[in-house]
Protein backbone atom coordinates (compact mmCIF):
# COMPACT_ATOMS: atom_id res chain seq x y z
CA UNK A 1 0.00 0.00 0.00
CA UNK A 2 2.80 2.43 0.91
CA UNK A 3 5.19 2.27 -2.03
CA UNK A 4 6.89 5.62 -1.48
CA UNK A 5 9.80 5.78 0.96
CA UNK A 6 10.64 8.54 3.41
CA UNK A 7 13.48 8.81 5.88
CA UNK A 8 14.73 10.11 9.19
CA UNK A 9 18.34 11.21 8.75
CA UNK A 10 20.10 11.91 12.05
CA UNK A 11 22.97 14.35 12.39
CA UNK A 12 25.36 11.45 13.09
CA UNK A 13 24.60 10.05 9.62
CA UNK A 14 22.26 7.24 10.67
CA UNK A 15 19.32 6.76 8.27
CA UNK A 16 15.98 5.11 9.08
CA UNK A 17 13.49 4.24 6.35
CA UNK A 18 9.71 4.41 6.61
CA UNK A 19 6.82 5.83 4.63
CA UNK A 20 5.17 9.28 4.60
CA UNK A 21 1.87 10.03 6.30
CA UNK A 22 0.13 13.14 7.60
CA UNK A 23 0.98 16.33 5.74
CA UNK A 24 4.40 15.10 4.76
CA UNK A 25 7.01 17.71 4.00
CA UNK A 26 10.71 18.04 4.66
CA UNK A 27 11.67 19.45 8.04
CA UNK A 28 14.72 19.61 10.30
CA UNK A 29 14.19 19.52 14.06
CA UNK A 30 15.47 18.12 17.34
CA UNK A 31 14.53 14.44 17.65
CA UNK A 32 13.16 13.34 21.05
CA UNK A 33 11.28 10.28 22.26
CA UNK A 34 8.30 9.68 24.52
CA UNK A 35 7.75 6.38 26.37
CA UNK A 36 4.00 6.78 27.04
CA UNK A 37 1.72 3.91 25.99
CA UNK A 38 -1.33 6.20 25.78
CA UNK A 39 -1.91 9.94 25.65
CA UNK A 40 -0.78 10.65 22.10
CA UNK A 41 -3.51 13.29 21.74
CA UNK A 42 -2.08 15.25 24.67
CA UNK A 43 1.46 14.74 23.37
CA UNK A 44 0.57 16.01 19.90
CA UNK A 45 -1.05 19.13 21.37
CA UNK A 46 1.54 19.93 24.08
CA UNK A 47 3.20 23.26 23.14
CA UNK A 48 6.40 22.18 24.89
CA UNK A 49 7.20 20.05 21.82
CA UNK A 50 7.60 23.10 19.58
CA UNK A 51 10.65 22.67 17.35
CA UNK A 52 10.89 18.92 18.01
CA UNK A 53 10.15 15.69 16.19
CA UNK A 54 8.59 13.19 18.61
CA UNK A 55 9.37 9.48 18.35
CA UNK A 56 6.78 7.32 20.13
CA UNK A 57 8.27 4.21 21.74
CA UNK A 58 4.90 2.43 21.90
CA UNK A 59 4.48 0.64 18.54
CA UNK A 60 0.82 1.35 17.66
CA UNK A 61 -0.40 4.94 17.71
CA UNK A 62 -3.84 6.22 16.72
CA UNK A 63 -5.94 3.17 17.54
CA UNK A 64 -8.37 5.12 19.76
CA UNK A 65 -8.63 8.09 17.41
CA UNK A 66 -8.68 11.67 18.58
CA UNK A 67 -11.12 13.61 20.75
CA UNK A 68 -10.66 17.40 20.66
CA UNK A 69 -11.66 17.69 24.34
CA UNK A 70 -8.36 16.00 25.24
CA UNK A 71 -6.27 18.63 23.45
CA UNK A 72 -3.77 20.61 25.51
CA UNK A 73 -3.80 23.53 23.07
CA UNK A 74 -5.79 24.64 20.07
CA UNK A 75 -3.34 23.12 17.62
CA UNK A 76 -0.18 20.99 17.63
CA UNK A 77 3.19 22.75 17.67
CA UNK A 78 5.60 19.84 17.19
CA UNK A 79 7.62 19.68 13.97
CA UNK A 80 7.18 15.98 13.14
CA UNK A 81 5.61 12.77 14.45
CA UNK A 82 7.53 9.49 14.11
CA UNK A 83 5.88 6.11 14.81
CA UNK A 84 6.21 2.39 14.14
CA UNK A 85 2.58 2.00 13.09
CA UNK A 86 -0.05 4.71 12.61
CA UNK A 87 -3.54 3.23 12.81
CA UNK A 88 -6.05 4.58 10.32
CA UNK A 89 -8.93 2.88 12.14
CA UNK A 90 -10.18 4.46 15.37
CA UNK A 91 -11.86 1.94 17.72
CA UNK A 92 -13.43 4.46 20.10
CA UNK A 93 -16.98 5.82 20.16
CA UNK A 94 -15.77 9.23 21.38
CA UNK A 95 -13.26 9.71 18.55
CA UNK A 96 -13.96 12.76 16.40
CA UNK A 97 -11.23 12.36 13.78
CA UNK A 98 -8.71 9.74 12.73
CA UNK A 99 -5.17 10.67 13.59
CA UNK A 100 -3.81 10.73 10.03
CA UNK A 101 -6.55 13.16 9.00
CA UNK A 102 -5.74 15.30 12.06
CA UNK A 103 -2.07 15.43 11.09
CA UNK A 104 -2.98 16.44 7.54
CA UNK A 105 -5.32 19.22 8.71
CA UNK A 106 -2.64 20.61 11.03
CA UNK A 107 0.25 20.32 8.54
CA UNK A 108 2.28 17.87 10.64
CA UNK A 109 4.55 15.47 8.72
CA UNK A 110 4.50 11.89 9.97
CA UNK A 111 7.10 9.20 9.32
CA UNK A 112 5.53 5.77 9.89
CA UNK A 113 6.72 2.20 9.46
CA UNK A 114 10.11 3.10 10.90
CA UNK A 115 12.19 1.15 13.45
CA UNK A 116 11.48 3.37 16.44
CA UNK A 117 13.44 1.13 18.84
CA UNK A 118 16.60 1.62 16.79
CA UNK A 119 16.08 5.41 16.69
CA UNK A 120 15.60 5.57 20.46
CA UNK A 121 18.73 3.46 21.02
CA UNK A 122 20.71 5.99 18.98
CA UNK A 123 19.45 8.87 21.14
CA UNK A 124 19.99 7.02 24.42
CA UNK A 125 23.52 6.00 23.48
CA UNK A 126 24.72 9.17 21.77
CA UNK A 127 22.52 11.85 23.35
CA UNK A 128 20.07 14.36 21.98
CA UNK A 129 20.53 15.17 18.30
CA UNK A 130 18.85 16.81 15.37
CA UNK A 131 17.33 15.00 12.44
CA UNK A 132 15.71 15.59 9.06
CA UNK A 133 12.37 14.05 8.14
CA UNK A 134 12.71 13.90 4.38
CA UNK A 135 12.30 11.94 1.14
CA UNK A 136 16.03 12.45 0.47
CA UNK A 137 18.06 9.78 2.23
CA UNK A 138 21.26 11.70 1.31
CA UNK A 139 20.23 14.83 3.23
CA UNK A 140 23.35 16.75 4.34
CA UNK A 141 24.21 15.95 8.02
CA UNK A 142 26.00 19.31 8.36
CA UNK A 143 22.74 21.13 7.59
CA UNK A 144 21.03 19.00 10.23
CA UNK A 145 23.68 19.75 12.86
CA UNK A 146 23.36 23.49 12.22
CA UNK A 147 19.67 23.57 13.20
CA UNK A 148 18.78 25.29 16.48
CA UNK A 149 15.29 26.04 17.75
CA UNK A 150 14.99 29.67 18.88
CA UNK A 151 12.24 31.91 20.27
CA UNK A 152 10.01 28.89 20.89
CA UNK A 153 8.13 30.49 23.80
CA UNK A 154 7.29 33.50 21.64
CA UNK A 155 5.89 31.18 18.98
CA UNK A 156 3.54 29.24 21.28
CA UNK A 157 2.35 31.77 23.87
CA UNK A 158 -1.09 33.32 23.67
CA UNK A 159 -1.50 36.79 22.16
CA UNK A 160 -4.21 38.10 24.50
CA UNK A 161 -5.19 37.56 28.12
CA UNK A 162 -8.13 35.34 29.08
CA UNK A 163 -9.93 34.74 32.40
CA UNK A 164 -11.74 31.54 33.43
CA UNK A 165 -13.25 30.26 36.67
CA UNK A 166 -14.07 31.87 40.01
CA UNK A 167 -12.30 32.07 43.36
CA UNK A 168 -8.71 32.86 44.26
CA UNK A 169 -7.29 35.17 41.62
CA UNK A 170 -4.33 33.48 39.90
CA UNK A 171 -2.22 35.24 37.26
CA UNK A 172 -0.85 32.55 34.96
CA UNK A 173 2.05 33.34 32.60
CA UNK A 174 1.59 31.28 29.46
CA UNK A 175 4.99 30.10 28.23
CA UNK A 176 3.32 27.28 26.26
CA UNK A 177 0.89 26.17 28.94
CA UNK A 178 -0.99 22.88 28.81
CA UNK A 179 -4.73 23.51 29.13
CA UNK A 180 -5.19 21.12 32.05
CA UNK A 181 -3.04 23.31 34.34
CA UNK A 182 -5.59 26.12 34.22
CA UNK A 183 -8.48 23.62 34.36
CA UNK A 184 -7.17 22.00 37.55
CA UNK A 185 -6.67 25.40 39.16
CA UNK A 186 -10.29 26.23 38.32
CA UNK A 187 -11.38 22.91 39.85
CA UNK A 188 -9.43 23.82 43.00
CA UNK A 189 -11.41 27.07 43.32
CA UNK A 190 -9.47 29.66 41.35
CA UNK A 191 -10.15 32.39 38.85
CA UNK A 192 -7.29 32.02 36.38
CA UNK A 193 -6.21 34.86 34.11
CA UNK A 194 -3.78 33.69 31.44
CA UNK A 195 -1.28 36.26 30.17
CA UNK A 196 1.13 36.32 27.20
CA UNK A 197 4.67 35.30 28.11
CA UNK A 198 6.09 38.80 27.57
CA UNK A 199 3.68 40.50 29.98
CA UNK A 200 5.72 42.87 32.21
CA UNK A 201 5.96 41.84 35.84
CA UNK A 202 4.58 45.19 37.02
CA UNK A 203 1.44 44.69 34.94
CA UNK A 204 0.87 41.42 36.82
CA UNK A 205 1.58 42.98 40.22
CA UNK A 206 -0.81 45.85 39.51
CA UNK A 207 -3.72 43.40 39.21
CA UNK A 208 -3.09 42.33 42.85
CA UNK A 209 -3.42 38.57 42.24
CA UNK A 210 -3.69 36.10 45.11
CA UNK A 211 -1.15 33.85 43.40
CA UNK A 212 1.04 33.51 40.31
CA UNK A 213 1.44 30.41 38.13
CA UNK A 214 4.45 30.06 35.82
CA UNK A 215 3.70 27.44 33.18
CA UNK A 216 5.55 24.83 31.19
CA UNK A 217 6.92 25.66 27.75
CA UNK A 218 9.45 24.74 25.06
CA UNK A 219 13.12 25.41 24.49
CA UNK A 220 16.23 26.32 26.44
CA UNK A 221 15.34 28.39 29.52
CA UNK A 222 18.50 30.45 29.10
CA UNK A 223 17.10 31.80 25.83
CA UNK A 224 14.34 33.55 27.82
CA UNK A 225 16.39 36.56 28.97
CA UNK A 226 13.56 39.11 29.19
CA UNK A 227 11.21 36.62 30.83
CA UNK A 228 13.84 35.70 33.43
CA UNK A 229 14.18 39.38 34.38
CA UNK A 230 10.40 39.65 34.83
CA UNK A 231 10.30 36.45 36.91
CA UNK A 232 13.02 37.89 39.13
CA UNK A 233 10.81 40.92 39.80
CA UNK A 234 7.79 38.70 40.57
CA UNK A 235 9.87 36.66 43.02
CA UNK A 236 10.69 39.84 44.92
CA UNK A 237 7.11 40.09 46.18
CA UNK A 238 5.40 37.91 48.77
CA UNK A 239 2.73 36.73 46.35
CA UNK A 240 2.59 32.88 46.33
CA UNK A 241 4.17 31.43 43.19
CA UNK A 242 3.74 27.93 41.77
CA UNK A 243 5.93 27.05 38.77
CA UNK A 244 5.90 23.96 36.56
CA UNK A 245 8.56 22.60 34.15
CA UNK A 246 9.98 25.58 32.22
CA UNK A 247 8.59 27.86 34.93
CA UNK A 248 10.55 25.85 37.52
CA UNK A 249 13.76 26.38 35.53
CA UNK A 250 13.07 30.10 35.01
CA UNK A 251 12.63 30.70 38.74
CA UNK A 252 15.93 28.96 39.46
CA UNK A 253 17.74 31.09 36.87
CA UNK A 254 16.06 34.29 38.06
CA UNK A 255 17.23 33.70 41.62
CA UNK A 256 20.84 32.87 40.74
CA UNK A 257 20.79 29.15 40.00
CA UNK A 258 21.81 27.33 36.85
CA UNK A 259 20.36 24.81 34.38
CA UNK A 260 21.88 22.24 32.02
CA UNK A 261 20.75 20.07 29.12
CA UNK A 262 20.08 16.42 29.89
CA UNK A 263 21.61 13.72 27.68
CA UNK A 264 18.23 12.85 26.15
CA UNK A 265 15.61 14.39 28.43
CA UNK A 266 12.66 12.98 30.35
CA UNK A 267 9.48 12.35 28.36
CA UNK A 268 6.77 9.94 29.36
CA UNK A 269 4.05 9.19 31.90
CA UNK A 270 5.94 6.86 34.24
CA UNK A 271 8.86 8.81 35.73
CA UNK A 272 9.33 8.15 39.48
CA UNK A 273 10.24 11.07 41.74
CA UNK A 274 10.97 10.96 45.46
CA UNK A 275 9.47 13.51 47.84
CA UNK A 276 12.31 14.14 50.29
CA UNK A 277 10.09 15.32 53.16
CA UNK A 278 8.18 12.03 53.33
CA UNK A 279 10.32 9.54 51.42
CA UNK A 280 7.31 8.73 49.28
CA UNK A 281 7.87 7.91 45.61
CA UNK A 282 5.35 9.32 43.16
CA UNK A 283 4.95 8.42 39.48
CA UNK A 284 4.85 11.51 37.28
CA UNK A 285 4.35 12.74 33.73
CA UNK A 286 7.32 14.65 32.29
CA UNK A 287 8.45 16.44 29.15
CA UNK A 288 11.71 18.38 29.31
CA UNK A 289 15.24 18.56 27.90
CA UNK A 290 16.74 20.77 30.62
CA UNK A 291 17.08 20.47 34.39
CA UNK A 292 18.07 22.69 37.31
CA UNK A 293 21.68 22.04 38.37
CA UNK A 294 21.62 20.58 41.88
CA UNK A 295 25.20 21.77 42.46
CA UNK A 296 24.36 25.38 41.60
CA UNK A 297 21.07 26.08 43.35
CA UNK A 298 19.83 29.59 44.15
CA UNK A 299 20.72 30.80 47.62
CA UNK A 300 18.16 29.56 50.14
CA UNK A 301 16.58 27.02 47.78
CA UNK A 302 15.86 23.55 49.12
CA UNK A 303 15.37 20.41 47.05
CA UNK A 304 11.88 18.97 47.59
CA UNK A 305 11.83 16.22 44.92
CA UNK A 306 14.52 14.22 43.13
CA UNK A 307 14.32 11.91 40.13
CA UNK A 308 14.67 8.32 41.31
CA UNK A 309 16.35 7.23 38.07
CA UNK A 310 19.10 9.81 37.60
CA UNK A 311 18.92 11.87 40.84
CA UNK A 312 18.29 15.15 39.04
CA UNK A 313 16.36 17.93 40.76
CA UNK A 314 12.58 17.54 40.32
CA UNK A 315 11.31 20.16 42.75
CA UNK A 316 12.46 23.14 44.80
CA UNK A 317 11.03 25.10 47.68
CA UNK A 318 12.12 28.58 48.70
CA UNK A 319 11.50 29.06 52.45
CA UNK A 320 10.63 32.65 53.22
CA UNK A 321 9.73 33.43 49.59
CA UNK A 322 6.33 31.69 49.29
CA UNK A 323 7.50 29.86 46.15
CA UNK A 324 7.28 26.19 45.16
CA UNK A 325 8.42 24.79 41.83
CA UNK A 326 8.38 21.33 40.22
CA UNK A 327 9.97 19.92 37.08
CA UNK A 328 7.26 17.30 36.46
CA UNK A 329 3.63 17.86 35.41
CA UNK A 330 1.17 17.56 38.32
CA UNK A 331 -1.76 17.99 35.90
CA UNK A 332 -0.50 14.74 34.28
CA UNK A 333 -2.41 14.85 31.03
CA UNK A 334 -1.81 12.13 30.10
CA UNK A 335 -0.43 10.29 33.10
CA UNK A 336 -0.97 9.39 36.78
CA UNK A 337 -2.50 11.79 39.31
CA UNK A 338 0.03 11.10 42.07
CA UNK A 339 0.93 14.80 42.39
CA UNK A 340 -2.40 16.47 41.56
CA UNK A 341 -2.61 17.50 45.24
CA UNK A 342 0.01 20.19 44.52
CA UNK A 343 -2.76 22.37 43.09
CA UNK A 344 -4.55 22.25 46.45
CA UNK A 345 -1.22 22.95 48.17
CA UNK A 346 -0.94 26.10 46.05
CA UNK A 347 -4.46 27.13 47.07
CA UNK A 348 -3.48 26.58 50.72
CA UNK A 349 -0.46 28.85 50.16
CA UNK A 350 -2.75 31.59 48.85
CA UNK A 351 -5.16 31.13 51.79
CA UNK A 352 -2.31 31.40 54.31
CA UNK A 353 -0.98 34.50 52.56
CA UNK A 354 -4.39 36.22 52.69
CA UNK A 355 -4.69 35.43 56.40
CA UNK A 356 -1.39 37.07 57.26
Amino acid sequence: MYMKSAYLVLENGQVFEGYPMGDFHETVCEIVFNTSMTGYVEILSDPSYAGQGVVMSYPMIGNYGLNYAQMESRKPHLSAFIVRSLSEIASNATSEVEINEFLKKNHIPCLAGVDTRAIIRQIREHGAMNGAVTENRDFDPETIRAYRAEDMVEKVTRKHSLSIGKGYRVAMLDYGAKAHIAEYLVQAGCEVTLYPADTPAQAIIDTKPDGIMLSNGPGDPKDCGYIIEQVKILCGYKIPIFAICLGHQLVALALGGDTFKLKYGHRGANHPVKELATGRVRVTSQNHSYAVDGEKLPEGAEISYINVTDKTVEGLSYPGRNIMTVQFHPEAAAGPWDTKSLFQQFVDMMQSSKNQ
